[in-house]
């Protein structure tokens, strides 16, 4: 008797099989080939892909750059802009500030 998969999660099913394939390939390369994905607006692995002639998911990504921040790393930045670790939102917002006057001042 065969278990039947839930409708929910019958177009994960592909993924799930999918195998993921690490290169362990000279610095230069891989530098060049995030460059030429940020270039294109490819994720890596979608620039990968396209190198090897494969079909690539080209649905529009979002523009945004993440940072995984621990409970530690709140305290610290708490301390930095004068507000409590838990203040998130906040914290984000002059985390942004500082992002972009970052960028605005290389450029200058």
């Amino acid at each position: 008797m065969s278990r039947k998969i839930p409708e929910k999660w019958a177009s994960s099913l592909k993924a799930v099989k999918a195998v993921q394939v690490a290169f362990d390939i000279d610095e230069k390369i891989q530098f060049e080939i995030r460059k030429q994905a940020l270039e294109a607006g490819l994720s890596p692995s979608d620039q990968i892909r396209s190198i090897l002639g494969l079909p690539t998911n080209r649905r529009p990504k979002r523009p945004r750059l993440t940072v995984s921040l621990s409970p530690q790393d709140y305290e610290l930045l708490g301390k930095k802009y004068h507000l409590k670790a838990d203040q998130q939102l906040e914290i984000k917002r002059k985390l942004m500030d500082d992002l972009i006057k970052h960028v605005t001042n290389e450029e200058t």
